[in-house]
């Protein structure tokens, strides 16, 4: 029997070893162009003085960061208090943000189970009817979702026809609107990797478990949770560090007396007379405590894998 030729027709990974670093320079670029400079210019005028009139001063300084953290009253002459004020702010932030991601997380996984488990013919369908009404722009649908839920709106109307309430809900301006609006926004970040981690699901695991007498609740907490778990902490991450930084939704639905981080940010960047100092170091103060719920994350991923 004559020898097979060898396959010539293939190429060699090798041969583009040297090239990836090539390859890797556009991403590179853009990363350091559209976010690591920002990001640095952020952190400079975190530390500049504000000018009386607007604008910055080329003086460093942390009175920014002071100002976030302490009072010391009117004309800085006063005894040294803490500055609820705008760590009452964050904390709303991350209680609402929180409760975006539970309430994304309690609808969003038996969702995606759903769409993963229909005929394959039918899931692009159902994809589309999840990501249709995110076509449309965030300030668009936040508005509308004002509409909808105004005092004299269809929701109010819909439920008064229906006996179920007998004067309208007050929905705008509160903390509940801002809830709303925060999960409408973000409610396809949860479903979208939970969907792609269930698609890849085994469920002949499911049917071994049956097997082995499990329950369903049982097959669910010990089975199918822990294979998907990757899909569900990227949801969760999703919806939680766009919610935090959130400012159209408290803004348009909130109002004055329920801000969230990201609208206290806006405010100092609005006009001349914004203070851009204080709002570069709320950004900073921000950023950093995502970084530190990324990096808790990545660490306890590692601690699991070892």
């Amino acid at each position: 029997m004559a020898g097979i030729a060898p396959n010539n027709s293939g190429v060699d990974g090798a041969a583009f070893s040297g090239l990836k670093n090539r390859l890797l320079l556009p991403s590179w670029l853009t990363i350091g162009v559209l976010l690591v400079i920002p990001v640095l210019l952020m952190l400079v005028y975190s530390f500049l003085t504000k000018e009386f009139r607007g604008g910055v001063v080329w003086e460093f300084s942390i009175a920014a960061y002071d100002q976030f953290f302490l009072d010391r009253g009117l004309f800085g002459d006063e005894p040294v208090k803490i500055e609820w004020t705008y760590i009452n702010i964050f904390i709303r932030s991350i209680v609402q943000a929180g409760l975006a991601t539970f309430f994304c997380l309690l609808i969003g996984f038996p969702t995606a189970y759903y769409i993963a488990t229909r005929p394959p013919s039918t899931r692009a369908f159902w994809l589309f009817m999840v990501t249709v009404p995110y076509w449309v722009n965030l300030l668009i649908r936040t508005v509308s979702m004002k509409f909808l839920i105004r005092d004299s709106g269809p929701l109010n109307q819909w439920l008064l026809q229906l006996g179920v309430i007998s004067e309208p809900i007050h929905l705008i301006n509160t903390n509940v609107a801002v809830q709303l609006g925060l999960f409408y926004s973000y409610l396809p970040f949860m479903v979208l990797p939970i969907y792609a981690a269930v698609e890849r699901f085994d469920f002949a695991l499911v049917e071994a478990a049956h097997d082995l007498y499990a329950d369903r609740m049982t097959t669910l907490r010990r089975v199918l949770i822990p294979a998907v778990k990757p899909g569900i902490i990227a949801g969760c991450i999703l919806v939680f560090v766009p919610s935090l930084g959130a400012f159209l939704a408290p803004d348009l639905l909130g109002g004055a007396k329920n801000f969230m981080i990201g609208s206290l940010i806006e405010e100092q960047f609005k006009g001349s007379a914004g203070n851009w100092p204080f709002g570069a170091a709320a950004s900073m103060i921000l950023l950093s405590l995502v970084l530190v719920v990324l990096m808790f994350y990545a660490r306890n991923e590692a601690r699991s894998r070892s």
